[in-house]
């Protein structure tokens, strides 16, 4: 199992200043205390004991004086517990998209973009002769002007039909993600922390999308015992619970979500650990922690049927490996054919970057 390793801090090693590179690690334990703004400080405190951090020039009051000046930090004048803003909200999904996906700029609107050329949102390098209901601004001027004065001679301008090059432009593709992510106790389970890479994902993938594609939509699920929708601010908060895992009520959900959306390309992303192991049935749990019951296992292959007829691609992510749980994998990625990926935990997020960019290559008829 891999842990935490801890190093020598070193305030020389970058330009940033002391307060960015504290920011920096009070964000980072923000995510492993579930937004609790009083642990991690408690944490931060232990590790500058043992670390050294800060110095007589700069202790830990003067970093929280400048957590609640800069925003970051609100105290409650009653109690004096602390509470992060939505300004840290923020910068902890910056924070992730930069430690998974790397640095990325905020881009024109709409921009997966598609091999298909026409009347689309960008230019490209390709010209053709105008046709017969191509738009005015379609025409690319410099080539046509260059293409008259090649044929018609520059003493005399003259510009015909034949002169005009149009300017291809390609398709950008909007779509509708859904993100369902198990929160059952198994996430947790055997001394391992499943919930906070997918939580890192899952705020990477919404910074991502709200800043490169604003015209795509990502709604998030959590799935436990049962399944419900979670706001993007919400996510440095969230916790497992004492849950078995209802796969079939977040499919349900997720599905329910997509219908209601106006893009033609949709897709689910499931981020999960183990295996089905509860189904509601009218206002009863019925449940099996064994797993791979036949009763659950077939509701969850029904969906996944369902949503291969309403054209929305499932891509399971399964944060474990073990075999027997393949055979269960293997065949609801089959019925939806879908994608499957057996992810550990420190690449999960380039899977998933990889998958939701392979998306620009999806062709819009």
């Amino acid at each position: 199992m891999r842990g935490h390793r801890f190093v020598h801090f070193n305030p020389n090693e970058n330009d940033k200043s002391r307060f960015e590179q504290l920011l920096d690690l009070f964000m980072q334990l923000l995510t492993y205390t579930n937004g609790d703004a009083s642990e991690a400080l408690d944490w931060l405190n232990q590790l500058d004991r043992k670390y050294q951090f800060t110095n007589d020039e700069y202790g830990m009051g003067d970093f929280i004086d400048d957590l609640k000046q800069n925003g970051y930090l609100q105290e409650n004048p009653i109690d004096g517990s602390f509470k992060i803003t939505g300004k840290s909200e923020q910068t902890i999904r910056k924070k992730s998209l930069e430690e998974i996906f790397g640095k990325l700029k905020k881009t024109q609107q709409g921009n997966h973009q598609t091999f298909k050329p026409g009347q689309g949102d960008e230019q490209n390098s390709d010209t053709r002769p105008f046709q017969f209901g191509d738009m005015l601004e379609q025409i690319d001027f410099t080539e046509s002007i260059r293409n008259a004065q090649i044929n018609h001679g520059i003493d005399s301008f003259s510009m015909k039909e034949d002169d005009l090059q149009i300017r291809e432009t390609d398709f950008k593709t909007q779509t509708s993600t859904v993100l369902m992510i198990d929160i059952s106790h198994s996430m947790i389970l055997y001394g391992e922390d499943r919930i906070t890479p997918a939580k890192k994902v899952a705020m990477a993938l919404s910074e991502l999308i709200t800043t490169k594609y604003p015209k795509d939509t990502l709604d998030i699920v959590v799935f436990g015992n049962d399944a419900w929708s979670i706001e993007i601010k919400d996510l440095p908060y969230l916790q497992v619970g004492p849950y078995h895992t209802n796969t079939v009520a977040g499919l349900e959900l997720a599905m329910d979500i997509l219908r209601r959306r106006k893009n033609p390309n949709k897709q689910i992303f499931m981020i999960t650990d183990g295996k089905p192991t509860c189904l509601k049935i009218g206002g009863r749990y019925y449940k099996n922690s064994f797993g791979l019951d036949r009763k659950v296992v077939n509701r969850c292959i029904n969906l996944a049927a369902q949503c291969k007829k309403l054209k929305i691609p499932i891509t399971t992510f399964m944060i474990a490996s073990d075999p027997y749980l393949q055979k269960f994998v293997q065949e609801f990625t089959e019925t939806n054919q879908g994608k499957a990926f057996f992810a550990s935990l420190d690449k999960l997020g380039a899977f998933i970057f990889k998958d939701f960019e392979s998306g620009k290559r999806r062709t819009v008829y």
